[in-house]
């Protein structure tokens, strides 16, 4: 890890009372504190993976991990929206050359949600595609300058699920985010009528799923030869593990505060309670651990300069869908170790206890549909997803 690079991470870890102190308004808000988002942008967080070409930093995978820990222990809800909107510029990264002199040649970074799901239409026209729909789940929306969102092309055959880029001024936010965990994300809906789009600005999301994309073959670094998939869910997961670091903190704490019921002794004083709080840690750790080695080894792909297999990706997706679970089955421990006043609204932990259960519930998590793609690759049988 370079020195610049660890600067920028002691500047987010800089700001983490800060972000503490507003998660409570972020989640009355339904979306991030403005001023909070403000002070992240001023770290320059959202060059990390911005291209060098473009005055951006091409930081590592490994210390994205540690960032979104950070963010994610302070308050989830702003680390989710953080992450993703950094890891969207990794894949405007990925992009043809056009594109990505056109956007990051007019700034060094894009905020942006991406709602890759194929909710939308795009007609071909001369010079581009006229593009209509709406989505969901556009996490970043709420303080972003750009979009990216998915669409089949009118009349393809094979059909062809792209993503498409464009300035905010072309969507309408829709707000439909009412929701009892991630509420502070403020993931409205995105929503785009007949709007033109070059066709530079256009990208087959199957072009950019290897790690064989047109930005792979235009920078030449580990960088963008990563395989799409497994970055998308540590940029996720990051958070998830740093959610339940914060929560088994907040654990040792009221041990040492609480009473026994009934008598003058400190929880902390029993042998039982001491049991939770070590196989909590070990727990913990053990987490923390395995989304670290997923990160080196999606690295590792990027730097052999070789396209990742179908069955590799897979077995990373069920992996970081395990972390996740595992990060949410921790804060659920913790929450049922920590008695009734967990779920006082005032105390952190409901909120996590909500913000994990509302997580683990995204389609990249998804144990059953990774599970079952990776185990027929496993046989020998045909993939059936198409990233």
């Amino acid at each position: 890890m370079s020195n610049n690079e660890q600067q920028l991470i002691e500047s987010i870890q800089s700001l983490v009372p800060m972000i503490e102190e507003n998660a409570a308004e972020a989640e009355r808000g339904r979306k991030p504190v403005d001023s909070v988002m403000q002070a992240i942008e001023k770290t320059q967080a959202y060059r990390y993976f911005v291209p060098k070409k473009y005055d951006g930093f091409e930081f590592s995978l490994e210390g994205f991990m540690q960032l979104g820990m950070i963010l994610g222990a302070a308050d989830i809800s702003t680390a989710w929206v953080v992450t993703f909107c950094m890891e969207h510029n990794w894949l405007i990264g990925l992009y043809n050359q056009e594109a990505q002199d056109h956007i990051f040649g007019k700034h060094p970074y894009i905020i942006a949600p991406g709602a890759l799901a194929p909710r939308g239409v795009a007609t071909p026209v001369e010079g581009g595609f006229r593009l209509t729909g709406q989505w969901q789940w556009g996490t970043g929306v709420m303080h972003a300058n750009w979009v990216m969102v998915g669409a089949l092309t009118e009349g393809a055959d094979p059909p062809e699920l792209c993503m498409y880029a464009l300035p905010i001024e072309q969507a309408e936010i829709i707000d439909t985010w009412q929701m009892s965990g991630m509420a502070g994300t403020g993931s409205n809906d995105i929503a785009v009528k007949d709007a033109f789009v070059p066709g530079y600005l256009r990208q087959q999301l199957t072009d950019m799923r290897a790690g064989d994309s047109p930005g792979a073959a235009i920078h030449k670094t580990a960088t963008y030869r990563m395989p799409m998939l497994p970055v998308l869910g540590l940029t996720a997961a990051a958070p998830a593990v740093g959610c339940a670091k914060k929560t088994i903190d907040l654990f040792k704490q009221s041990l040492l505060q609480r009473m026994v019921y009934g008598t003058q002794n400190k929880l902390s004083d029993r042998a039982l309670a001491q049991s939770k709080l070590a196989h909590l840690t070990v727990r913990l750790n053990n987490t923390e651990q395995a989304l670290v080695q997923i990160a080196r080894e999606v690295t590792q792909w990027g730097e052999s300069g070789e396209i990742c297999p179908d069955i590799a990706r897979a077995a990373f997706r069920v992996r970081i869908g395990h972390v996740v679970r595992e990060a949410r089955n921790i804060v659920r421990d913790v929450s049922e170790a920590s008695g009734s006043s967990a779920h006082n609204l005032e105390n952190p932990l409901q909120r996590a206890l909500r913000d994990l259960e509302t997580l683990s519930c995204h389609t990249v998590f998804d144990l059953d549909v990774s599970s079952e793609a990776y185990g027929r690759l496993l046989l020998g049988l045909n993939s059936n997803t198409p990233l």
